[in-house]
């Protein structure tokens, strides 16, 4: 392969242009705003680009666009010593999609003493970023209000009320528990479980009642049972009085993959055989599902899908400020592994 022709002083958009064969603004596109561009008009002009060294003078456009080309993300907080994975793979996912718009991300975080919505102001004051990318959306979530009312862009990894800007992506999350219970009822399971945490988060009540949904259509006999927070004390508890009642489950579905390790651990101590006795099936695939024994169904968020979506919504809000009128829904993609069981297992 041919090495990267070094930059020539003095090369111009309109250098670029000629050689691809296109117009200045298509060039302008590409650099600012390649979700205006069709894929293969973007690759060109970016090989192009890439070819004659062309690199834009990153001050003068910040000057004629007034834009920071900075994207703010609130990063949620983590724990060192136990990461979450999902979140993790979100913001790689955030970052790879900004920069391919040429855009940067700051992650922020409100001082000790701050406020949520004092560390937005402050930063919108101070002209440091262009708009804001926000995740863990709640119901009522207070940024979500804030930032509407300061008219500031934003875009949401999780729905916004009604009278608030649409600018967000979400899973459908019911759909995908619908389809799991689906593939429950196909390998002729009848009494299933919910295994859900009973944190009040929206996306876990959209897959409880997705369960339920499923549960109704297929007619099966159904129940749920929540577990107060994340300890997993609770969660072995929980699953030791659904395994061991009268009318044991033969198949679980855990509102998160966290839950389903539970369901594994107090399935060994009864002696049952997941995939056989039990079929289990979680949600969000973390890394460890494919190493369980078995590997455990899931279902995967598509994060680069989300992010990408994101992105683009967020700076169709800075660049051309126009806000999407509606949100935007993406399925959860199922990946079947042996723990559910092979079909007709009953």
């Amino acid at each position: 392969m041919a090495a990267r022709r070094p930059r020539a002083r003095g090369v111009t958009v309109e250098d670029v242009a000629r050689v691809a064969g296109v117009s200045r603004q298509t060039v302008s596109n590409a650099l600012n705003a390649p979700h205006r561009l069709k894929p293969e008009t973007l690759e060109r002009v970016s090989a192009v680009i890439e070819e004659l060294g062309y690199r834009p003078d990153q001050s003068a456009r910040s000057l004629r666009s007034g834009t920071r080309r900075i994207i703010a993300y609130p990063a949620p907080v983590d724990d060192p010593a136990n990461p979450n994975a999902l979140m993790g793979g979100f913001l790689e996912a955030v970052v790879a999609a900004s920069g391919e718009a040429g855009y940067r991300v700051l992650l922020v975080r409100p001082r000790p003493g701050q406020s949520q919505e004092q560390a937005l102001d402050e930063l919108i004051a101070a002209r440091t970023v262009d708009g804001f990318l926000l995740s863990d959306v709640l119901r009522d979530d207070p940024r979500l209000a804030h930032l509407t009312r300061a008219g500031f862009p934003f875009a949401a990894f999780g729905r916004t009320g009604p009278d608030q800007p649409q600018s967000w992506v979400d899973v459908d999350s019911a759909q995908a528990m619908i389809d799991m219970v689906g593939l429950v009822a196909a390998r002729g399971h009848r009494r299933v479980a919910f295994l859900a945490s009973s944190s009040g988060l929206p996306w876990m009540d959209d897959r409880r009642d997705g369960f339920l949904a499923g549960v109704r259509r297929h007619g099966l006999a159904g129940q749920v049972y929540s577990v107060p927070g994340d300890d997993p004390g609770e969660i072995v508890r929980a699953t030791r009085e659904l395994l061991t009642g009268r009318d044991r489950p033969t198949a679980i579905v855990a509102g998160g993959d966290w839950l389903a390790l539970g369901v594994y651990t107090v399935a060994r101590a009864e002696g049952l055989e997941i995939g056989t006795d039990l079929a289990v099936a979680a949600f969000d695939d973390l890394p460890v599902t494919a190493w369980l024994q078995p590997a455990l169904t899931t279902v995967r968020l598509p994060l680069h899908r989300i992010a990408k979506a994101l992105i683009s919504r967020l700076l169709q809000i800075i660049e051309d400020g126009v806000t999407p009128r509606a949100g935007l829904v993406l399925p959860g993609e199922p990946v079947v592994r042996p723990s559910l069981g092979p079909p007709n297992a009953l």
